[in-house]
């Protein structure tokens, strides 16, 4: 997540820098720095706001888990902590989900995977 996007979702929740620090755990100054660009937004800052994006939008009563979305076959959903913990709408926050044949090791590597993705996207937008 860039600055850019980051200072654009603390403006669609409608909450100050200081609000979002407090959602966040995180002090004022780290979320100035990082809405100004001049730290990259950590992994955490990254996920809440995603996670609260997310929980704003609601789930829609109709919308498909991801397993069922990306047709995974149950061997692969048994390896899945997304299909262990049924937070098949979550998939994109939960680490070490086993997204295109393994486990994603670290937020950024599961992140640029999950952006390309239908789940992840269906999630995000309005």
């Amino acid at each position: 997540m860039d600055n850019k996007e980051f200072s654009s979702f603390r403006r669609r929740f409608q909450k100050t820098q200081k609000q979002v620090s407090q959602l966040l755990g995180t002090s004022l100054k780290a979320i100035q720095s990082f809405e100004q660009g001049w730290r990259k937004v950590r992994g955490y800052a990254e996920r809440q706001m995603l996670f609260l994006l997310r929980m704003k939008k609601g789930i829609a009563k109709d919308s498909r888990p991801c397993w069922d979305i990306r047709n995974c076959s149950a061997e692969t959903r048994q390896l899945c902590p997304a299909w262990e913990f049924n937070a098949g709408h979550f998939c994109w926050f939960i680490s070490g989900t086993f997204c295109r044949g393994k486990p994603q090791a670290t937020w950024a590597e599961k992140m640029e995977i999950c952006r390309r993705c239908e789940v992840f996207a269906s999630a995000m937008t309005d």
